[in-house]
């Protein structure tokens, strides 16, 4: 394998990330590309896509198997989490969510990691950089899934404050983790 290098100039994505959600079950995957970094704020719109669609087949809880990456573990994540179980839990409509963090340094606890590394080596192109949809298609492909629209940075979150100062209303405020329908 060559290493490849980008140039400075090229307008395309050089990284790619997404938020997945592996279904064991039914051997599903569930990716939603993003328009950007991952974010605490995306990772709740990620949560409440997967709430929505889990509801509609009649599941009443997530077991979220995580690792420690700052999206995950944040205040603000956690802060909604702890919201929607409240409204979810006493009307037994929606979908709770169970988070189950992995210790730091723990990928073999991980039950989609393993996918992962094989999906990594079958989207790998040796002779040339590939595009950033061309990767999407190529992971979609390996996992045997739908790309779904990307997940937009929420706009409240696409602007950070300055050093030293503090937003007015975090991002994760603006979005439910409820379908709207159960709200």
């Amino acid at each position: 394998m060559v290493e490849q290098t980008v140039a400075k100039d090229d307008p395309d994505k050089k990284a790619l990330a997404c938020d997945g959600l592996l279904l064991p079950a039914s051997n599903e995957v569930w990716l939603r590309f993003l328009d950007g970094r991952p974010l605490s704020a995306v990772t709740t719109v990620f949560l409440a896509w997967c709430c929505q669609d889990l509801a509609a087949r009649g599941q009443s809880a997530l077991v979220l198997v995580w690792d420690t990456a700052s999206w995950h573990s944040s205040q603000a994540v956690q802060t909604r989490i702890g919201a929607h179980n409240r409204r979810v839990k006493p009307t037994g409509q929606g979908v709770r969510l169970i988070v189950c963090p992995l210790p730091i340094t723990s990928p073999w606890l991980n039950p989609s990691e393993p996918r992962w590394v094989h999906t990594k080596r079958r989207v790998v192109e040796p002779t040339r950089l590939l595009s950033a949809r061309e990767r999407a298609e190529r992971v979609c492909d390996a996992l045997d899934c739908t790309d779904h629209a990307p997940i937009p940075i929420p706009e409240k979150a696409a602007v950070r404050p300055a050093h030293g100062a503090t937003a007015s209303a975090p991002a994760y405020q603006t979005h439910s983790l409820i379908p709207e329908q159960a709200a």
